[in-house]
């Protein structure tokens, strides 16, 4: 058994492992990074927010070129199958596992390919895919092996016609129906992805509301467009049993209903990959769903070791991930690049996107603060119509006295990119974060950006 020794071992290499190993790397550390998989990039890369968002994307283009009256003048619209828009995502990920991968050597990362687990605090052996052991050493050691989807006992996911979030990229064929269990953001966007296929979907939610940590307007309005495009959202409802059969899946609800589908797709919850790394060698402890309990340094429980991104429970964001990650090997190397990373914009990749940053209406409301709010509706944004993207609006939320920007929710195009002006105002201090920043500033003309002037001076007419 090879033996190797280095200051950092990074258990996966998804955003939060690969933001650990190229912080801790950078700051002089001798860092080694283990993935269970032939290739780095993680779950993020591979399954779940590259190849879905390249998914989106192909998805809105076509319903983008079936719906513009230029493009229908050369053509009738065109249909496209699953399985040929998946290959779109499959270019995207070669082209992000190789930049990553150049990522590693550059910064002389060593990554070994193998299942990585505990023999004590400060050893991990790597089983490697030809079986061969080997053992790496170090002071302290990050834990960022992500998370999977959740699987209930009692729903056969061997079953040729179900599937989860992660086995659904392997669907070699277009259903005429499928029925999508769980609303969250994975269902909601898995929910557009098919509709702008022309599927009918089911989507099956077991609360009363859409999203229902969203701003309520905002929830409100991707109902109304996900209806709008042929979705049944069936709120309030729970499984009773899922039956698979021969062509098809029949899903049983306790209130007694029972829906028929082609397809069936599980996207409710999600655990830790943390049932193969040998933690109860070193005496820590998961909770129900496979995540490690951390502090705001990313310690466990056992002192030299850390955890970041999924594998902690929220966000579960990418982008969160990355600056947990980051911020754990900076608690590790203390060069001052730590920091508890709390207050991340929500992005939402459904058709069309949604993206937040700071409290909604009603968490103002329940807070009894003052706030005024300020609209600007895309329809009558110039860019918007150039752009043949009428749907969606920017809402501000901000303090009636002081003029502090308490809240950015955004819908429509380019959401989750227009969302980070606000959040660049948000973060400055004392009078710099004010609503007449925006007024008080020249944006070009015309772009999605100039919604925060027209949104502003809207909230600052309500004052009077």
């Amino acid at each position: 058994m090879a033996v190797y020794n280095y200051d950092v071992v990074v258990l996966g290499s998804g955003p939060a492992g690969e933001g650990a190993a190229m912080n801790a790397a950078k700051a002089g550390r001798k860092v080694a990074v283990v993935d269970s998989r032939r290739e780095v990039g993680g779950n993020c890369t591979h399954l779940g927010t590259i190849p879905s968002k390249a998914l989106r994307h192909s998805v809105r283009q076509i319903m983008q070129f079936n719906t513009n009256p230029m493009f229908r003048q050369i053509g009738e619209p065109r249909w496209f199958s699953f399985p040929d828009v998946l290959k779109s995502a499959e270019r995207v990920i070669a082209k992000q596992v190789s930049s990553r991968t150049g990522y590693y050597a550059r910064n002389r990362i060593d990554v070994f390919f193998g299942t990585g687990s505990f023999a004590d605090e400060h050893t991990i052996e790597v089983v490697c895919a030809n079986g061969v052991v080997e053992k790496l050493v170090a002071k302290q050691i990050v834990i960022a092996t992500g998370s999977r989807p959740y699987r209930p006992v009692d729903v056969d996911f061997h079953h040729p016609r179900i599937y989860d979030s992660d086995t659904i990229l392997s669907l070699g064929h277009t259903p005429r129906r499928i029925i999508i269990y769980g609303a969250g953001v994975i269902g909601s966007e898995y929910a557009s992805i098919f509709s702008g296929l022309g599927v009918l979907v089911d989507l099956i939610d077991n609360r009363d509301q859409l999203l229902s940590f969203l701003d309520a307007e905002i929830s409100d309005a991707l109902s109304y467009h996900l209806r709008n495009n042929n979705v049944l959202i069936r709120h309030n409802e729970e499984y009773e049993s899922v039956e698979g059969v021969e062509n098809g899946v029949i899903l049983h609800l306790k209130s007694g209903k029972k829906i028929k589908a082609d397809a069936f797709l599980w996207c409710n919850g999600r655990t830790g990959n943390t049932d193969q790394l040998g933690l109860e060698n070193i005496g820590i402890k998961v909770n129900s769903r496979g995540q490690i309990e951390v502090d705001q340094s990313y310690r466990t429980e056992v002192s030299n070791v850390y955890a970041a991104g999924d594998v902690i429970g929220w966000p579960s964001l990418a982008s969160a991930a990355a600056d947990q990650g980051r911020s754990a090997a900076g608690s590790i190397v203390d060069n001052g690049s730590w920091r508890f990373v709390d207050d991340v914009p929500t992005g939402i990749y459904t058709i069309p996107e949604i993206s937040s940053i700071g409290k909604n209406e009603r968490e103002l409301t329940q807070a009894k603060i003052p706030y005024e709010v300020g609209k600007a509706f895309f329809k009558g944004m110039a860019r918007a119509q150039i752009s043949h993207e009428p749907v969606g609006m920017l809402k501000l939320l901000f303090h009636r006295e002081t003029l502090e920007v308490l809240g950015v929710h955004c819908f429509g195009y380019q959401a989750s990119e227009i969302v980070h002006i606000g959040q660049a105002i948000m973060n400055q201090k004392g009078e710099a974060n004010s609503i007449k920043y925006f007024v008080n500033t020249t944006f070009n003309y015309p772009t999605m950006a100039e919604a925060y002037r027209v949104a502003a001076f809207d909230g600052l007419n309500r004052l009077f």
